[in-house]
């Protein structure tokens, strides 16, 4: 199997992973951010592992925004 590189990649292959990457990159820190400023008290499991499963791609965020909060806390910025 051959690998291609980057510039190998078409124009559109090229921006439709980076947008693929940057929406990744977004959802990860708006959990990131959410689950920081959430009172553990508010959060379904330990706080740690729910940081650390939000690594995983598109998964763990998606996870954590269904499964792991609980309540409607609105997280004010200010």
């Amino acid at each position: 199997m051959t690998h291609k590189r980057w510039a190998d990649l078409s124009p559109a292959a090229q921006s439709g992973i980076s947008i693929l990457a940057i929406s990744q990159l977004a959802l990860a820190i708006a959990a990131w951010v959410d689950l920081a400023r959430r009172p553990a008290e508010e959060v379904r499991g330990r706080k740690p592992l729910w940081a650390a499963a939000i690594v995983v791609n598109f998964v763990g965020p998606i996870a954590y925004f269904r499964w792991g909060r609980t309540g409607s806390s609105e997280v004010s910025g200010g």
